[in-house]
Formats: structure tokens, sequence, C-alpha cells
């Protein structure tokens, strides 16, 4: 699996055989390592199958208004990987949109992580919200994310990549980092740090074998951008782990915990007046029907349908979680295997992800390919 068809998907871009590994050099801050209990990874104890398709934009998130059949329709999707890790940013940009209208009343059609953030942040500015919505959490797309903090995670090509592009996604980065500071410690734990390892067969800044067989573009190198948002990672020595692997780093992640994460935003915005309301689209002209002037489109990849928005790419993507284990606070990632895993609250997830997700929609959950992940999961611990 290439580096960023695998490594930018989980939010480890840090950790990828690229220079900006220089920015994760050893430094002071890291405890020794501590031991380690082994996951128990086994097919049998796979407690669920996810699969989603992340709405990619070659050019990045759209975020603009336009007048429709007498409405203000401020389109707000296309965030890639990045949803979740960029939506507080991306929404008080939306924001700006809408409180050009004056509109008092708003409406939202979607209720995954931008439409629900969205929301938030315009009942914050004292608007009135309702969400329209043909599914609800956890239906809905977004809850089948790995939860990792991924702001660059497909967020657009190389060659959109430019200066005005890289100012606003730092500018977006580092609010939302800022917001998810402010929720740590809260119940149920919906944000939190955890530390995690990073497996190499090669030296970290060498390219594993078969990286260039990718069916993917070029996506642009952002972390230099933010390297100060995370603590530096540390290479270990064969003694200080207990991974069969000649190659490891140790680093530190941030996690959203997507079921309590979801309750908290939902239950923020039912408890400030928020209102929401089954309906499905087929078409935007159904938009003229509702009392909202003014409306935000954050259907991610279903604007593809809604709105004939073929720069949409659906990125396939499919989780596995395995029961959850207490003492397990530990990630994992392999580079060059196809392997990546964060100690959720709600069981240890399993990344698998197949050679050609970019450009599929297949959300049909592919069993074989999680328990072939969790296969080489359980070989990392063999004796």
């Amino acid at each position: 699996m290439q580096r960023r068809d695998f490594l930018l998907s989980s939010g480890a871009a840090a950790l990828a055989a690229t220079p900006l590994f220089a920015l994760a050099a050893d430094g002071p801050g890291f405890a020794p390592a501590p031991a380690l209990s082994p996951i128990r990874a086994r097919p049998d104890r796979i407690i669920d199958i996810s699969v989603c398709t992340r709405p990619f934009r070659a050019l990045g998130p759209r975020i603009e208004a336009e007048r429709r059949h007498g409405k203000t329709i401020v389109h707000h999707y296309g965030h890639g990987g990045a949803g979740w890790s960029l939506s507080w940013g991306s929404a008080r940009l939306a924001l700006e949109l809408i409180a050009a209208t004056r509109e008092r009343r708003i409406a939202i059609i979607g209720c995954g992580a931008i439409g629900l953030t969205t929301a938030r942040v315009a009942q914050r500015a004292g608007l009135r919200v309702r969400i329209y919505c043909k599914e609800r959490p956890p239906e809905v797309r977004s809850s089948a994310a790995t939860g990792s903090w991924s702001p660059d995670s497909r967020i657009c090509t190389d060659e959109h990549a430019t200066p005005a592009f890289l100012q606003r996604w730092e500018a977006m980065t580092r609010h939302s980092f800022k917001v998810y500071q402010s929720l740590l410690g809260l119940p149920g734990q919906p944000i939190e740090w955890y530390d995690g390892y990073a497996l190499s067969d090669v030296p970290f800044d060498q390219p594993t074998p078969g990286a260039d067989e990718d069916h993917e573009p070029d996506y642009p190198d952002l972390e230099a951008l933010v390297h100060d948002l995370r603590p530096k990672s540390q290479a270990l020595t064969p003694a200080e782990h207990p991974f069969r692997v000649p190659h490891v780093r140790r680093y530190t992640q941030m996690l959203f915990n997507l079921p309590a994460y979801f309750r908290l935003l939902l239950d923020d915005f039912l408890r400030e007046g928020g209102e929401i309301e089954q309906r499905e689209f087929t078409s935007p002209r159904q938009l003229a029907g509702l009392q909202e002037r003014t409306i935000v489109n954050a259907t991610g990849y279903g604007a593809r349908a809604l709105f004939g928005d073929e720069s949409i790419v659906p990125v396939r993507g499919q989780t596995a979680r395995l029961v959850p284990q207490q003492e397990i606070n530990y990630g994992l990632i392999y580079r060059g295997h196809n392997l990546f895993v964060a100690p959720r609250r709600d069981g240890i997830l399993v990344q698998a992800q197949g050679a050609h997700d970019f450009g599929n929609d297949d959300t049909r959950p592919d069993r074989a390919a999680s328990e072939s992940a969790v296969e080489r999961l359980a070989a990392l611990f063999s004796a």
C-alpha cells in the first residue's frame, strides 16, 4: 500500500517516509516506553465492520454561496478524509457566508460531521437552526471514520495547494485544534490524546516497497505548517518495544471517540433549541419549499447526486472494531502493511484499505479484508 494511500488517510502523515519526518526527530518530553499489553487480535473478536465514502475534491473543500430557487445556498462539503479534523475551522468560514445573508433562522442539509459542527457554530453566533437529514448518527457516513486527527488527509491535490489555499487550510486547522483542546476531559472522553507506535521494515527515511504502485493523485505535504500542534516522535531501540520489526518510533496522536462526540454535539444542539427533521432530498428544487431562506448544503459525498457536483471523488474506507480492552491505550501504524490501529473507547479500531479505494463508491463491507488486517495485527504480538 502506497504511503499516501494509507498513512495520510489514517492521520499519521508525519510518520511517513518523507523529508517531513525530520520534524519528528528525537526530543525531550517522552517518558520511557511503557510495557504494552498485547491486543487480543482474532477475527472472532470483530464486533463491527463499517464502510464510508470520503468526499475528496481535487480543489479542496467547497465553501461558497450561490443563489438558487429563491434561496441562498451555502455549500460546505468536500473535505476528503479531513472532515472531522477541520470541521470547526471550516464551519467558521461557512458562518461568514451565512452571516452575510442577515437571516436569523437557517437550515442545514446533512447531520454528519460538517452539518452538526456548522449547526453548533451557527447557534453560538445566535442563529436558530433546523437540520434536515435522511439519516442521523450513527447511520451517517461520518460515523464510519477512523476518528484520528488528520487535517491533511486527502484535502486537495498538489497543483491546487496554492499559497491562498495553504493559508486557509492552516487557519482552519489551528482553529479546529484549539476547539478540540477545550473538549478534553469531558464525560465519555469525546476527545483524547494517546501514544502510538509506528513500525517499519525499512528505515523511515526510505520508501516502502511498492510505494509508487498506487492509484491516487499526489497530495501536498502540509504537516510543516502546523508541526507545533503535535509532539515530536521518538525512535526506540529493540529493547524498548515488543514488536518484531527493526524500526519503531513512538508518536502522540489526537483521537475522536465518535459515539461520545456525536452524542455531545447532538445533545448540545438540541439543548440550545436546535431542531431535526427527517427528510430526503433528491433534487435542489425541493429546497424551494423550505421555510428557511438560507440553507447550508453539508451533504458530503451526497452533493454529487443532489447537486450534480462531479468534482467529488469517492474514496472508500473500511474500519473494523474489536472488543474493547481497557488496558489497550496505544495505537499502531505498520508502514507498507496496510495496518492502522486506534484505541477507541467503543472498540479497538483496525483500518483496512484496498489498492482501488480511490474512486470506489462501493459501501459493502469486505469482511475478508478486515480479517486479514486483524491477522497481521496478531502477528506483531507472536512470541
